[in-house]
């Protein structure tokens, strides 16, 4: 078997709407394809040895052991695949359960598709069940264990943690949309100028100055100090001739931690002596060039959570340790520990598992004994150095019992220091009682504290602590979006696009927008090429100068990763028409529009989904979506416009000359097509089309008909506002016209405004393309022979999989079938054939090129005018 490509979806997609985190990989079974399951000897056994706990799977039987019923009557490895996928990601601790595998369009080959929660994770899941199942076809072993294991490494290394990830629940359940900026924590929540910023816990709105102050020990105690905050006597030190009088003032015990130390790197407790300091020491100076040696606080390790200036939960601390039976040895211990299900290798379950590094030898050797000690009865040993959650430490929640003097005390510690979120450790008897009363003290006050102890304690009430974050970043249920149009469809698309962008520009929004031509904040272009895809939107997203996105989605990106984005405010589906058909699987116009239909079908329920009501496929649409309906037609007895009329939707229709607005079945006339400068005195039908949904759009955003009307008188069809799309120059004696049609459906539009022009000769530059199909190139060739007089072939950069003779003869058998005596000329180099024809051009005649690179024809067809001007 092999695997073709394996893709991430991130967002809504071809697959699924609701489910944004999908690995779609596309498998060649070869000739596995003849033999399904059943004609596998011994396939089922083996398989069910390896994954027993598949029998849970139920498949489209609906039952339990459904997927095993399917292996035993035959289904496709493909499939088999799918499943593995699945289980084995389940059984690395990621508990995962769709997936489906269809037909790729050509035999033996199929998109499995299945979800995952670490995109790394799902990719390694990807390969390893192809593998896995080549295994058990051929009867081999297979190191199961070793996979998952690998799976838990991965997920550990590029998974959000705990607190980041609750912060990003949180988000998400209010609807706040949110964008990962790094492999590490650092993330967005919300859109463009309205975002707001994570990493970890710390917050676009934490103080730098409380950041510094918590992460300098010295300066933080001597705050607390000042303001009758009780912390323990002790001294900052760098060299070790300090430590034997700094000793004697603090007197032991003693703690020796370092001053930059965190996750409890370098710190010793309960010293007793000199020697033992000694030691200490040198542990803190690995970490950090100073030392603290301060007093060792009697007690139990508490960690209070502020946020907001708000104490919001409380947790008892325990380092990870063990409790003697007179049996069993340390380590025979640490092991039934660990059998705790609750206990995980990293952050995946509530606890973590304790681990016997050479850290805890050594404490354990410190308290007189060895991993093959058996310890009293009763008797407790620590094995960490601190209470983290992470190496092994659990946590009480306590919120409930905290004294209000202590509540009062750390709600103003959080003033001090200037922390919107703060960790601070209590070292106390009983936090229920004032810590004056208990002798108890103020250890330190950490910026960017886990949220793990709350969020799942191992005893006691969990909190939610990450709501507190998100209401002080995001109040009065705000959701830091802004407002999202994305526009899709085979033609008209990216003119659409920079039209809704003019217009909102128009009415002062800070507009950043995608097209096929690239990435613009307000007029400023700051990516070039096609950027229709994920990342892209993103990119617009992404930068705080922007309040409102219009966004332009081809089907590439959606079928490679998805959308950039989960919902949208508007969503525009201009038409659909054959094209790349035949790619990625998509072979026919059904599939097409289902994978234009994701754009409306991720319209928030309050926003509109604007659909061509001329289009039938367009039209159905209507059927999945869970938003508002609008409909445009250039013909206003429409039926479907009608329907919708009556029932008082909105509509925008071309009537008597006039682009309008209907709100019910009330006419808003906007202006004559006419007097629209982008439809070329109302010549080019489909620019008309264009204005239709943008207008729609805008009427929807509540920019008034006035404006909009500004708006499209200033937007004039140049290769300044519409590169590529319409820009006609004019020379002393012809003229030419350059245009990016490049499917027959974009020609045959193209014919219709080209039809108008009374010219002496029309000559057309027009190509193939290497990864249309062969009916799509010659049906490019046919309409091109009933334009024009003369034709010339030339050839695009990228060939896409085809020979330069073979897209040249395609588009040559469409010509010759439509007109066998129709002049042309094959010119490969498309610089050349604009170079041919302009300079072989007669009087009067009008030359069409249907161009691949757009920025270099614009360049060199205004240089030959200026020249041609000059001369």
């Amino acid at each position: 078997m092999n695997i073709r490509s394996i893709n991430a979806m991130r967002g809504p997609n071809y697959w699924s709407i609701r489910r944004h985190k999908l690995i779609v990989m596309v498998l060649d079974l070869e000739d596995m394809e003849q033999k399904p399951t059943n004609k596998v000897e011994g396939f089922r056994e083996r398989l069910e040895s390896m994954f027993p706990d598949m029998y849970s799977h139920r498949c489209s039987i609906g039952t339990a052991g459904g997927f095993f019923q399917r292996v035993d009557e035959g289904t496709w490895m493909g499939h088999v695949i799918e499943h593995i996928a699945l289980e084995i990601q389940t059984l690395a601790g990621m508990n995962v359960g769709f997936g489906r595998t269809r037909g790729y369009g050509e035999e033996g080959v199929y998109n499995v598709v299945f979800n995952y929660m670490e995109e790394e994770v799902g990719r390694f899941a990807a390969k390893s069940s192809v593998a896995i199942c080549e295994a058990l076809i051929s009867g081999e072993a297979y190191d199961l264990e070793a996979d998952i294991q690998e799976m838990r490494e991965l997920r550990e290394a590029v998974r959000l943690g705990p607190s980041t990830g609750s912060i990003i629940e949180e988000a998400e359940a209010r609807n706040i949309p949110w964008i990962r900026l790094n492999k590490y924590s650092l993330c967005q929540l919300g859109y463009g100028a309205n975002q707001k910023r994570i990493q970890a816990t710390v917050t676009s709105e934490t103080s730098s100055i409380g950041v510094e102050l918590a992460c300098d020990k010295e300066d933080t105690k001597y705050i607390l100090e000042q303001a009758e905050v009780p912390v323990p006597r002790g001294e900052i030190i760098r060299k070790e001739s300090s430590l034997k009088e700094t000793c004697d003032y603090v007197r032991f015990p003693l703690v020796i931690k370092p001053i930059d130390g965190n996750h409890g790197r370098g710190i010793t407790v309960n010293i007793q002596n000199y020697e033992e300091a000694l030691v200490a020491f040198n542990a803190a100076k690995e970490v950090s060039r100073s030392v603290i040696v301060e007093k060792f606080i009697t007690g139990v390790d508490y960690r209070i959570l502020v946020i907001n200036n708000k104490l919001v939960a409380a947790a008892l601390r325990s380092p990870a340790h063990v409790i003697g039976d007179g049996k069993q040895n340390v380590q025979q211990l640490i092991d039934e520990v660990n059998a705790d299900p609750r206990r995980g290798y990293g952050h995946e379950n509530v606890l973590t598992k304790i681990t016997t590094n050479e850290l805890t030898k050594t404490i354990i050797k410190a308290a007189g004994y060895t991993l093959e000690s058996v310890i009293p009865e009763g008797e407790m040993l620590i094995l960490k150095d601190t209470a983290n959650l992470s190496t092994g430490g659990t946590s009480e929640d306590v919120t409930d019992i905290v004294h209000p003097a202590n509540i009062s005390m750390c709600e103003r510690i959080s003033k001090l220091i200037d922390l919107d979120i703060c960790g601070i450790d209590i070292m106390t008897t009983d936090i229920s009682q004032p810590l004056d009363a208990t002798g108890g003290a103020v250890l330190e006050v950490n910026a960017g504290p886990g949220f793990r102890m709350h969020l799942a304690p191992s005893k006691g009430l969990a909190r939610n602590v990450a709501a507190p974050v998100i209401d002080k970043l995001f109040p009065q249920g705000a959701t830091g979006r802004i407002p999202i149009i994305a526009i899709t469809g085979t033609n008209g698309k990216t003119t659409t696009t920079r039209l809704i962008a003019h217009i909102a520009k128009m009415n002062g929004k800070r507009v950043g927008y995608s097209t096929s031509d690239g990435v613009y904040i307000q007029n400023r272009l700051l990516m070039t090429g096609d950027c229709t895809g994920p990342s892209s939107a993103e990119f617009v997203l992404k930068d705080p100068t922007v309040n409102f996105a219009v966004l332009e989605c081809a089907r590439g990106g959606l079928l490679r990763a998805g959308l950039g984005f989960k919902k949208c405010d508007i969503g525009i589906v201009t038409n659909v028409a054959a094209d790349h058909l035949g790619l990625k699987g998509i072979h026919t116009i059904e599939q097409l529009a289902k994978v234009k239909g994701v754009i409306p079908e991720t319209v928030l329920p309050s926003g509109y989904a604007i659909l061509n009501a001329d289009d039938p496929l367009v039209y159905d649409m209507r059927k999945n979506i869970t938003c508002n309906l609008a409909l445009f037609s250039m013909n206003e007895n429409n039926s479907h416009i009608k329907a919708l009329q009556k029932r008082g939707g909105i509509t925008a229709i071309y009537e008597n000359g006039y682009v309008t607005l209907c709100r019910g079945e009330w006419k808003m006339r906007i202006m004559k097509a006419e007097n629209i400068p982008l439809t070329y005195g109302g010549k080019a039908e489909f620019m008309i089309m264009n204005v239709l949904p943008a207008i729609l759009a805008a009427n929807i955003q509540g920019f008034s008909i006035e404006d909009t009307k500004a708006a499209l008188e200033t937007f004039i069809p140049s290769p300044t506002q519409t590169p590529g799309r319409l820009n006609l120059f004019e020379f002393k004696k012809f003229n030419v016209l350059l245009d990016y049609a490049h499917n027959p459906a974009g020609m045959r539009a193209l014919k219709q405004f080209v039809d108008s022009f009374d010219s002496s000769e029309k000559v057309g530059i027009i190509s193939g393309i290497g990864d249309r199909r062969l009916e799509d190139n010659r049906e490019i060739g046919s309409v091109a022979a009933t334009m024009f007089d003369k034709i010339i072939i030339r050839q695009d950069k990228n060939l896409r999989g085809k020979t330069e003779n073979q897209i040249i003869e395609m588009v040559l058998e469409g010509i010759n079938q439509e007109n066998s005596n129709m002049e042309t000329a094959i010119i490969p180099s498309e610089k050349d054939a604009i170079i041919h024809a302009v300079e072989n051009a007669k009087d009067g005649s009008l030359i069409v090129i249907s161009s691949d690179v757009i920025p270099e024809a614009l360049e060199l067809v205004a240089q030959l005018r200026d020249s041609e001007l000059k001369g």
